[in-house]
């Protein structure tokens, strides 16, 4: 027990005391230095005097030292604030000696200290330089040391800004794994040729395969948030086909763990990352005052974006959050997560958005004042199979929820929609255009107003193709692709809530906006940057099978359908839609009788669908069937498509 007493004390104090004793020997030959100095390089000086002014000079210090603890810093990791420890520790024993050498003249105590005042004050200087050089040179002496026999990885940092030179010391000052930063990379080429800490700076263009083998670079880390995603997919293209790099990505600041960036932080470029826009975002003010003692219902709350809604809606001073979903053990991890949070404002409910008894129970307990809709079934085949399911919850549940909030005087009911439900070719689809209809019919009669949000796929959402390419990736393939030329329109979880709210609180009633996502995304590309950025090859490591369409799947999706266009907005990325005329009565009563057709599982049910939906044409279904006398019923009854008369109002958003 005595021995590890020793051992762990040793460990602890030894390198401190063995600082503190090279400091107070460097003082003392700095001492020296300052003698041969004054006395012009000679030894032409009282050695006796010298040697008593020594010890009382060790003493001083000594004392300087254990005051300031200058030698208590690792010096490996040497900074700024080690330095000006050090010139507080010179200071005071500068102004101890001065004031001892004063006082001496005056008492006459020790006659052979008499140390002259040019001397203490190039002792002085001597001596900061002495101290602080040799902690950098051993500083320099140690990273190479580290660099040349014990690293694991060479790095390159993309990026010269803050976040680039917080990531070098992250990485230069990590113990667990050696690292070895080759360069930094920048497309400034003004920087090309400057150095950071004695690592150059290299040009962008610089950093080509045989660079990459020739210096054995094992990781570039992309440090810059601001790198636009062709560059980052012109490193993948150019670089991970032919070598083994990595490429890597330090997340934003605002999520570096108390301020400060840890290795595990740093993960692999996502795909997220390519999408080839900016990402949007939202900074409106009126959102706090728009939500600000509002009791608000979330249904389909444990889902990809109900759950997001309901994270950013818990930072805003609502009043109380009604969470909706019937899927039990996903609403249980939500609640788990805001209590985590410090959220408490809220109540957990498992429930069906079809069982109106149920659902006007919940109004009339916690009386709701707005509605975020995201329910929904929303997978194109399965629904295709399931027409049943679909207009049971995506129409009637809808229709359910929006007539309770009508009843209850509801301010607000935002419905999250979908680009499928635009010139739909499958049930799902149509099923949603259905829902967007009974709410532009419904805000005719009803104070409420009613808000439709349409976008296209969400990265990352339950079921959608980014989940799926990962487990076949982790599988090891291949990558199933229905079509080599489908696209998709692709946004975050975060963006698409950001613009639903967004859009409701924007909204005056009755709009459908849609959200600019920029150019559509090849999802054959998407596949193939996923297999790149998991460190694979195709075909060699992960081969893609093209499957063929599935039921009701499009091949190219749309925002707007025909005889549509836009309105613009403050917000340059939501537009509102004009969407045709609609006899409003008589659609209303239509959608309700097919609801309650519905019930009896009615085969014929999709044809009264189209009939409903002149635009609804069936891709690769059985329900194609149907189009040809749904047409013959369009043409009967004289459908008429149209502008939508628009309110002059929205043109002023």
């Amino acid at each position: 027990m005595i021995k590890n007493y020793f051992a762990y004390y040793s460990q602890k104090y030894a390198s401190k005391w063995l600082v503190l004793a090279i400091d107070l020997s460097m003082v003392l030959v700095t001492f020296f230095i300052a003698y041969f100095i004054r006395f012009n390089f000679t030894l032409d000086f009282d050695l006796h005097q010298f040697l008593v002014q020594l010890p009382l000079l060790f003493i001083v210090a000594g004392s300087s030292f254990l005051i300031v603890g200058s030698f208590k810093s690792v010096i490996r990791h040497t900074g700024f604030n080690d330095v000006m420890n050090l010139s507080k520790a010179v200071a005071l024993m500068t102004f101890m000696t001065s004031f001892l050498v004063i006082l001496n003249r005056v008492t006459e105590l020790i006659p052979e200290f008499t140390v002259p005042l040019s001397i203490i004050i190039i002792h002085s200087l001597l001596s900061f330089v002495a101290l602080s050089a040799s902690r950098l040179l051993f500083k320099v002496l140690y990273r190479y040391v580290k660099c040349r026999f014990m690293a694991s990885k060479k790095i390159l940092i993309y990026g010269t800004g803050d976040s680039g030179i917080v990531t070098y010391n992250a990485l230069a000052n990590n113990n667990k794994t050696k690292f070895e930063i080759l360069g930094f990379i920048d497309d400034n080429n003004k920087k090309y040729g400057k150095f950071i800490n004695g690592v150059p700076i290299l040009s962008y263009t610089e950093i080509t395969p045989s660079y990459v083998r020739l210096n054995n670079i094992d990781e570039i880390v992309v440090a810059t948030q601001k790198i636009a995603a062709d560059n980052i997919m012109h490193l993948i293209d150019s670089l991970i086909n032919e070598t083994q790099v990595k490429i890597t990505k330090v997340p934003p600041i605002e999520k570096w763990i108390n301020g400060e960036l840890s290795i595990s932080q740093i993960k692999k470029v996502q795909i997220e990352d390519l999408l080839g826009r900016e990402p949007i975002k939202i900074d409106n003010p009126n959102l706090h005052n728009e939500f600000h003692g509002e009791t608000i219902v979330i249904t389909g709350a444990a889902g990809s974006i109900g759950s997001e809604l309901v994270k950013q809606l818990s930072h805003f001073d609502v009043n109380h959050l009604v969470l909706i979903d019937q899927a039990e053990s996903q609403l249980y991890d939500l609640q788990q997560d805001l209590k985590q949070n410090g959220k408490f404002n809220f109540t957990a409910i498992v429930a069906d958005i079809r069982d109106g008894l149920r659902i006007d129970g919940i109004f009339q307990e916690f009386k709701p004042t707005m509605v975020f809709h995201a329910a929904a079934y929303k997978h194109v085949p399965l629904m295709e199979a399931s027409p049943y399911e679909s207009i049971k919850v995506n129409v009637n549940g809808t229709k359910i929820l929006a007539d309770i909030s009508s009843r209850y005087n509801v301010k607000k009911f935002v419905f999250i929609s979908t680009d499928k439900a635009v010139n739909p070719t499958s049930v799902m689809g149509a099923t949603k255009r259905m829902a967007e209809m009974y709410m532009s019919c419904l805000q005719k009669e009803s104070k409420t107003k009613f808000i439709t949000t349409r976008f296209g796929n969400v990265l990352g959402s339950n079921g959608s193709v980014i989940p799926l390419f990962k487990k076949q990736i982790e599988n090891g393939g291949p990558l199933t692709l229905t079509h080599k030329d489908i696209t998709r329109y692709f946004m975050t979880i975060p963006e698409a809530s950001q613009l639903v709210l967004e859009a409701g609180t924007m909204g005056k009633g009755g709009e459908i906006f849609i959200f600019d996502m920029g150019e559509s995304v090849k999802i054959y590309y998407l596949a193939l940057n996923m297999i790149k950025l998991s460190g694979l090859r195709y075909p060699e490591d992960i081969d893609i099978k093209i499957t063929g369409l599935r039921p009701g799947e499009k091949l190219y999706e749309e925002l707007l359908a025909d005889g549509e266009n836009t309105l613009a907005t403050y917000h340059k990325k939501i537009m509102i839609s004009k969407t045709r005329e609609l006899d409003y009565q008589k659609v209303k009563s239509e959608i309700e009788a097919l609801c309650i057709t519905n019930r009896f599982q009615n085969n014929n049910i999709v044809l009264k669908m189209k009939q409903l939906i002149p635009e609804y044409k069936s891709n690769n279904s059985d329900f194609e069937k149907f189009d040809r006398r749904a047409r013959v019923y369009e043409q009967n009854n004289n459908v008429k498509v149209s502008d939508d008369k628009v309110d002059k109002t929205f043109i002023n958003l």
